[in-house]
């Protein structure tokens, strides 16, 4: 059955009510905000109205991959400018060791552990594995809120605690640098490694990436310069408080990486770091980073539902114990174990090295890899690979989302 204007209406406003309360009622307790969401996502799931299939499966039209695509980029690019503009903490080769290790070794090696379960254990085929774990390695800056820094520090010096600035710092960069892996992937469906391997290293592992750094920094630069020191009154934003010069930002920053062929993900995140470093205890830092916060859970909401609804109408009928469990063990053992033994003694206390371990909040940046990827190259066992990485997203929802809370108060009172 088709929903009525009015149903949409409703749905909508029961939606946006959720997302302004929840974030407050949730704080500190055993769920979070991206469960309610799911959960009344599959509650419209189990009534007789048809819904938009924002989130895909293997049986879609090119439509459908095409909008799942498309607004899954968006909520992670909005994620990620707002992510750069929250880090209090300058950017400095020393003071970011935890970033590095996580990127350097956590990354791809959680990479290689998710293909290789997912061919072995789940027979998948290799291109189809190569997929699963690049799509599933990065952590996610959009359901990760819990255990991410807050809002930007008026003050000059740093306060943020390093579990959040890892687990924040982290997923603002690892969307971006898990895209290399995802060629690889594509490229492993239509030649022999020595045809691609060259290329793959020098340009999409390389090349991509500087482009994206260097077109976020200029474009960030330029932003700043404008919002604070234009001699022009009308063009200094900051006096005004003008909040749509951060969505700008978002996604001037953004076509101009992919136009210029970088990595869009590194650059907006580049981009609202570079933005933050200019003015740093200026309050119209707290203002763009409130308009992007709230814009990240306006579309994360309708995300959510549809991720919601789609699982209870098709979306995860392919899915294999076998695969689960490769999704199961990424939660629970594959990250936890490599983040441990990778931190070694960066993150200081056991506790709170184990939460930066525990925390990698796999998301809607894990959707968006396989819907590019899917309009890219037609990969084998497709249908298993949305529900396998479809059961993981809700594992991690669920397990991380009841679990954050207390976890971080407790890590709060041992530090």
């Amino acid at each position: 059955m088709q929903p009525t204007a009015e149903v949409l209406y409703i749905v909508a406003g029961v939606g946006l009510l959720a997302t302004a309360a929840l974030p407050t009622l949730a704080a500190g307790r055993a769920f979070s905000p991206p469960i309610v969401f799911l959960a009344i996502g599959v509650c419209l799931g189990l009534l007789p109205i048809d819904l938009p299939p924002l989130v895909v499966g293997a049986e879609v039209t090119e439509q459908a991959r095409a909008w799942t695509e498309h607004i899954t980029e968006i909520v992670v690019i909005v994620a990620l400018f707002g992510v750069g503009l929250a880090l209090d903490r300058p950017f400095d080769w020393r003071r970011w060791a935890s970033t590095w290790r996580l990127l350097a070794v956590v990354m791809p090696l959680t990479i290689a552990a998710v293909a290789l379960s997912g061919w072995w254990f789940a027979g998948l085929a290799p291109a189809t594995a190569m997929l699963l774990g690049a799509a599933l390695a990065p952590t996610d800056p959009v359901l990760a809120s819990e255990v991410q820094v807050g809002a930007p520090s008026r003050a000059s010096d740093d306060e943020e605690d390093e579990v959040r600035f890892a687990l924040t710092s982290e997923a603002g960069l690892n969307d971006g640098l898990a895209f290399p892996f995802v060629y690889a992937a594509i490229f492993a469906t239509t030649a022999a490694v020595g045809e691609w391997g060259l290329r793959w290293l020098a340009w999409s592992l390389v090349g991509k990436v500087v482009l994206g750094v260097v077109v976020g920094a200029l474009v960030g630069l330029l932003l700043a310069r404008l919002a604070f020191a234009r001699p022009a009154r009308v063009l200094r934003f900051a006096e005004t408080a003008e909040s749509l010069v951060g969505l700008a930002g978002v996604v001037l920053t953004y076509g101009l990486a992919e136009i210029v062929g970088g990595y869009g993900f590194i650059a907006v995140f580049v981009a609202g770091l570079v933005f933050r470093s200019y003015e740093r205890s200026h309050v119209y830092q707290s203002v763009l980073h409130r308009f992007i916060e709230q814009i990240e859970r306006l579309l994360t909401l309708g995300v959510l539902l549809a991720l919601g609804h789609a699982s209870v109408n098709g979306l995860l009928d392919a899915l294999t114990w076998q695969s689960a469990f490769v999704g199961v063990m990424l939660v629970f053992v594959i990250r936890p174990a490599v983040a441990w033994v990778a931190l070694g003694r960066v993150v200081g206390s056991s506790a709170s090295r184990g939460a930066v371990a525990f925390f990698g909040v796999r998301g809607v940046g894990s959707l968006y890899y396989l819907a590019y990827a899917a309009g890219q190259a037609t990969f084998e066992q497709a249908e298993v690979l949305w529900a396998t990485v479809a059961f993981t997203i809700l594992v991690s929802v669920v397990v991380h989302g009841v679990s954050a809370g207390p976890a971080m108060e407790r890590v709060d009172r041992h530090r």
